[in-house]
């Protein structure tokens, strides 16, 4: 079964709204292992929306049209698929007697415009509004249907799982397509670009693609599932790798997501190193703070360029009193020389940043010292480029890892980058053994 999703409004082309209706209903679908290909928006405009409705009806077998389904005048859903059936609309008197009820019990007048939302395609059956006033409508065309809900996001997703998801169930067991399931599993990256991410996958994704060819009489996909592999590069966030698993039951799918996600992890690792941070919704700042709860250890961060940026990061993350002790923001060079000790001269070197990692741990009394000094831009700094970055840690035995970056993009990507590298840096070095020293006990 393949739906299409068709957003209607124009607000939507507009950018003035996001179609979290569409992102809504994509995860459902797959959740349901419902193939859903492609998404449109298309305007407040009926030519054209029903253009839109008759190219998703010609590659898939059902459409969810969102939205325009309300009591302006454009709100013209309703007439553009009763166009695309070729059938007239019809007032329904149970609706616009509900309609009416609900706005005499609030004490409200009624606007006549109110009462188009009880127009229904002849042949439509209706899917009854709980939580407002315009109803669904689930309208058959032959073997395939479109299915219309309002797009107010909780009105829409009532009506989904009530209706039509259903119906999609329904449709699928007449037609002979075994039940099944997608998931999917994000594994979070930094430090990579997303063309060596793929060239290190390749070959996973070649034998990946091979695998599926064998699979592909099988309804569901095989017992132990098919997985995909795809990249979303998500700019200050990393590259994202995510597996998708296709299986007859949740448990099928799930296993095949274990089995391909330790496979990708060992790929990575052998190739680029520790380049993953995180599952899913695992932030940078939530694995750093996993490993410092984990090994007992408190942070104080000293940020020149980020102006702070590390810091709000980090107690964004509940719980994050228990471990970090506070920042210090020192913008101004003299604050660097004044309270972190900063030896007078350059500020933009590798000698700076570890200075302020030593100065702030000294300052604050945390464990663990983190300092990142350098060049947002969009003009040069002690005769260095924007992008020029230097990160430090000192850590309770004296050593202090450094880093020194070469960040693209304009001032506030810079500053972005250098925050979430910082923390990248503190990551790898929480996490390799040999760092060798002792975690002393937080308080």
């Amino acid at each position: 079964m393949r739906v299409e999703i068709v957003a209607v409004g124009t607000e939507l082309l507009l950018g003035q709204i996001a179609d979290t209706n569409g992102q809504w209903l994509g995860e459902h679908l797959a959740a349901a292992g419902v193939d859903s290909y492609f998404h449109q928006a298309v305007g407040d405009n009926r030519a054209r929306i029903a253009t839109a409705l008759r190219t998703a009806l010609a590659r898939g077998d059902a459409v969810i049209a969102c939205g325009g389904l309300g009591p302006t005048q454009d709100d013209i859903t309703r007439e553009a698929i009763a166009e695309v059936m070729n059938v007239p609309l019809v007032r329904h008197a149970e609706i616009s007697r509900r309609i009416e009820g609900f706005f005499r019990a609030r004490g409200r007048a009624m606007s006549p415009n109110n009462l188009r939302q009880a127009d229904v395609p002849r042949g439509a059956t209706v899917i009854d509004q709980t939580r407002g006033t315009a109803p669904g409508l689930i309208c058959p065309l032959g073997r395939k249907v479109v299915y219309a809900v309002p797009g107010v996001p909780h009105e829409m997703a009532e009506m989904f799982e009530r209706a039509i998801l259903p119906d999609l169930r329904r449709r699928m067991t007449e037609a002979g397509e075994g039940a099944g399931v997608i998931m999917s599993r994000v594994l979070r990256t930094w430090g990579t670009s997303e063309s060596a991410l793929s060239e290190a996958l390749q070959g996973r994704i070649d034998a990946l693609d091979a695998l599926d060819a064998l699979d592909a009489p099988a309804q569901g996909g095989g017992r132990a599932g098919t997985v995909t592999i795809a990249f979303l590069a998500s700019g200050i966030e990393g590259i994202k790798v995510r597996l998708t698993a296709r299986a007859r039951d949740e448990d099928g799918a799930r296993s095949a997501l274990d089995a391909e996600e330790k496979e990708v992890r060992e790929v990575l690792a052998a190739t680029l190193g520790d380049i993953v941070f995180g599952l899913d919704d695992v932030s940078m700042e939530l694995a750093v703070a996993a490993l410092l709860v984990e090994q007992r250890l408190s942070l104080g961060v000293a940020e020149s360029l980020t102006g702070g940026l590390i810091a709000a990061r980090l107690v964004g993350v509940p719980g994050a009193s228990t471990w970090l002790r506070g920042g210090v923001v020192a913008y101004d060079s003299a604050v660097k020389f004044s309270v972190l000790g900063v030896a007078e001269g350059p500020v933009v070197t590798e000698e700076a940043a570890i200075a302020m990692a030593r100065g702030v741990r000294r300052v604050l009394g945390s464990a663990i010292g983190l300092g990142v000094t350098g060049v947002a831009g969009p003009d040069s700094q002690e005769g260095l480029a924007p992008g020029t970055v230097f990160v430090a840690l000192a850590l309770p035995n004296g050593v202090t890892p450094s880093r020194s970056l070469r960040l693209p993009g304009d001032r506030e990507r810079v500053r972005q980058y250098s925050a979430i590298s910082a923390l990248d840096l503190l990551r790898r070095t929480l996490r390799t053994p040999e760092h060798g020293f002792e975690a002393p006990t937080l308080g």
